[in-house]
This record gives C-alpha cells, structure tokens and sequence, in this order.
C-alpha cells in the first residue's frame, strides 16, 4: 500500500513523484518501459515558466547546464520573445526530452521514489483507495492513483473520462537516422508542409542553430496523408521523404521513428473520486510552440501540494477539485494556441497572408509580449477572485534582504512549502496556528515590482504564496483575509 500511485514515469509523472516526495508521501511510479533510458525524443525543450519552477526546487541549473540558450526572438521567432520580461530566466532552453526524463529521474533517485517497471491495464476504486491491475498480475493498493501516462491513457479511458477534443488533420513522421546523404539542415516549408532536419548535438550561436558534423539526423516530414494508426516504418519513412524532396537521402538504419499529428483533445475533468489526470493524459496537441512537457509540468506542481495536504489529512479531499479548476481553463488556453500555430504552418497562400500579418504584429510590442506570455507560461492567472494584480499569479523571484542576510523568494520555496512573505514592518504579520504548515517570513525587498505582460504594479505589504509559487493572498497594509486564505489553502485548524 502507498499513499500515491503514478501510471507514468515520463517528465510528469516524475516531477509529480518529487513534489510529493518532497512532502513526505509515500509515492511510486509504474512505468511500462523496461528501463529508464528513453528511447526517441520528439520533445526538445522548456520555456521560461518551466525554467522557473525548476529553480523553485532548486534543480534549474541541472538542466541549464547541459541545454542551449536561445535569448530573445529570432527571425521569424519573436512569438517566444521574453527577452525583456521580468523574470530570471528570460529565454528558453533547449534539451532533448531523453536527457530532461534522465536528469529527472536522477533528481526522484535522490529523494527516494520507487519505480517500478510494469504496465497498468485497469484499477477498481472504492471509498477508501484504488487497487491496481498490472499486465504481469500484480496487483498495488494506494489511496490515489495518478494517470500520468500519455496520450493514450489506460488510466483515463479505464476512469470512463472522456477525451473530447478534433480530430487530426496533418501527420508527421519524426526519427533518428543515418543518411548517406546529408540534406539541408533546419526548417523547410513546401507545398505539403513544415519538414526539418537536425542534430542530436548542436549550439546555438547569435541566435542561430549551429549543428555538429555527421551523427545521425534528426528529421521531421509531413505526411501526405492522414488516417493510418499503424506503427511508422522506414519505408513509410523513405516514402514520406521521396514525396517531399524527390529523393529519401539514403535513409538507414533508424534508432527510432515515430509519428505525431495535430489532433487536439482535453479530458473533460482532470479528476474522477480517487484517480487523477496529469500531462499528456490529460491534454494532447500538436507541438507547435513546444509546450508539451511544461504544461505537464505546470500540472504536476498544481497537483503535487495539494494531492499531499489531502492525503495527511491537513487540507478537506475538496482541495483537490482546485486542480482541475485551476489547471484546466489553464491548458485549455494553451491548447488554442498550438490549433492556432499548428494553423499557421499550413500551406496554403490564404495562410501565407496571415503568416506575414502575424509577422508584423509580432513587430509590434504589445501583441508580442502578449503571445509570448502565453507560450512562455508566465502570464498564468488562476481565478482566485478579485484583488491585486499579484492574486492568482506566480511570484516574482524577488532579492530580498533579511536578517539572516540576502535571499532569493525561489530559494524559500526550495522544500515545496508554503511561505507567508512579510515586506513591512517585520512581526507585524503571522500565521498564526497555521506556523507549522506555512513559512514566515520577514524581508524587505527594494525595487520596483513588475508583471510579466502586464508590467508595473504596486508593492504589497505582505504576500502569500502557495508551493507551487501562486499567490494565494495579498495584504496591502492589512491582514484581512489572511486567515480565511490560510484556512482555505493549507487546512483548518483546531482552536483550543
């Protein structure tokens, strides 16, 4: 018996398993791959908001250390410009999903979560827990259980969620190769579509993609046709290449191949009594944008606390329908947008002319920070009500001066704990009964306080923010409403 279950060892399911972890819940991963080295990377790369949750648990600089870069908007990429938002990170990285799972699940190793190595084909839930069917006829007790795995969910098809959404209307063939002929590497468009080719290893230099000399390629074609459900193969491969360019440039040897379309479905509820949905379970689309791992990601972390507070009781199991709540309308959004640049790839002349007016309007500044701060993830708002423009929003990774000497707000948030922020006069704000559940905190902080998208707003005097870095409470020079948020986040408590 364990207190969570998660179907689903991929990015997800593994920063999901950390953030309880990190709470102090007994938590294991099933993963159906029979090892932890993944195979194929169709996923290569985070955005700013990504980035900033994983310095919020201190294991940024793991993935900055081995990705690459890219600072500002290159030609015809300013819809990811951020390079002047106020944020630490302002840029997006770029690192092949195989090393994001691998630096990952060293980061779970560390914090002690299990894995095991199987596949879930079905689970029966009752009031008090979910008992889990592997293939091997193994069964699992937990009190939870969380679909974390893919697109084609076993988790979410056997809780009966449905998965509405459209239907694919282009198909794309993505793999590792060799080539005894090396093709023009970077993007193409053609009359049938987007296609590229790249490296396994590359720099960027100057805002450019500088790839390595030989190793295998990397290549992406647009099918012409849609409709088949079929493993790819090398011949669909070959073929696929022919059509496009006349020639399949000696294709060989593949390490992987795979095929993506641009199908878009949402679960219609991220929660069903007992069992939860996260990632690619919960949400498909095409990749336009890559926002694929960090909305998985985004879900994890809105989870994680809250999965955590319900399961030792601290916080009533309604908690855990903010998830779905919040999450949602969140994803929801983002998914609109990939439609929306999914659409833009398509060739036809009529699209051509809203390419070209997609251009200029990126040009202009307010549109650009406008798509940008939806792509980069750090416009999110969760409807929290009415208030200060912070309420709902993540908080700003402000320097702050202490008595204990300078710190950073992401390193407060390091444990996955909650923290009350005091910026005025210091004990003039307290949690109270809620000390033992929530940080306090008593800094100033000297500078001026800015959104991103939204821009400048005016300095609170006490700040709370919830452990996935939302804020939960704004005091402007009062605390009003501090105990109804505290009560209401992070549990009631019994008064003597």
């Amino acid at each position: 018996m364990v207190d969570v279950l998660i179907a689903g060892g991929g990015p997800t399911g593994m920063m999901l398993a950390g953030e309880l972890a990190l709470a102090g819940i007994d938590v294991a991963i099933v993963e159906r791959r029979p090892t932890s080295e993944l195979v194929g990377s169709r996923a290569g790369g985070f955005h700013a908001r990504t980035i900033e949750i994983l310095d919020q648990r201190g294991i940024a600089d793991r993935f900055l250390a081995e990705g690459q870069l890219a600072r500002g908007g290159g030609p015809g990429n300013r819809m990811l410009d951020v390079s002047d938002f106020p944020t630490r990170h302002p840029y997006t990285l770029g690192l092949w999903q195989n090393h994001i799972e691998r630096i990952l699940a060293g980061w779970v190793d560390e914090l002690g979560v299990p894995v095991h190595r199987g596949e879930v084909i079905g689970f029966a839930q009752d009031d008090t827990g979910v008992v889990v069917s592997l293939a091997d006829g193994e069964q699992l007790r937990t009190a939870y259980l969380i679909g974390a795995d893919g697109g084609r969910s076993v988790v979410r098809k056997a809780a009966g969620i449905d998965f509405p959404g459209w239907e694919a209307t282009t198909s794309s063939l993505i793999a590792e190769v060799e080539m005894t002929e090396e093709p023009e590497m970077g993007m193409h468009r053609t009359a049938s579509g987007m296609h590229a080719f790249g490296k396994e290893k590359y720099e960027i230099r100057d805002g450019e993609v500088v790839y390595a000399d030989g190793g295998l390629v990397r290549v992406m074609v647009t099918e012409e046709h849609v409709g088949t459900t079929r493993e790819p193969t090398l011949r669909d491969l070959s073929e696929a290449l022919v059509a496009v360019f006349g020639t399949d440039y000696g294709v060989h040897s593949p390490t992987w191949i795979s095929r993506f379309t641009d199908a878009t479905r949402q679960a219609a509820t991220y929660r069903r009594g007992r069992v939860l949905l996260a990632g690619d379970a919960a949400h498909i689309h095409h990749p336009s944008g890559g926002q694929g791992i960090g909305l998985g990601i985004q879900d994890a972390v809105n989870l994680g606390w809250k999965l955590a507070q319900v399961v030792t009781g601290v916080s009533p199991d309604s908690l855990l329908d903010t998830y779905s709540a919040e999450r949602h309308p969140a994803d929801a959004r983002a998914l609109k947008q990939t439609m929306a640049q999914s659409a833009l790839q398509r060739p036809d002349v009529r699209i051509e002319a809203v390419r070209d007016l997609m251009t200029e309007l990126m040009d202009m500044d307010e549109p650009r920070r406008h798509v940008a701060g939806l792509l980069s993830g750090l416009d999110v708002r969760y409807d929290l009500g009415e208030g200060h423009p912070l309420l709902g929003r993540r908080m700003p990774d402000l320097d702050l001066v202490t008595a204990d000497g300078p710190l950073r707000v992401f390193t407060l948030l390091h444990g996955a704990r909650a923290v009350l922020l005091n910026l005025g006069e210091p004990g003039s704000v307290d949690p109270g009964p809620w000390r033992d559940r929530v940080q306090s905190v008593d800094a100033s902080y000297d500078g001026a306080w800015e959104l991103p998208v939204i821009g400048a707003v005016s300095a609170p005097a006490a700040v709370l923010i919830r452990p996935d870095g939302h804020v939960a409470w704004v005091g402007e020079g009062t605390s009003s409403g501090l105990e109804d948020a505290l009560s209401y986040w992070f549990g009631p408590v019994r008064r003597s």
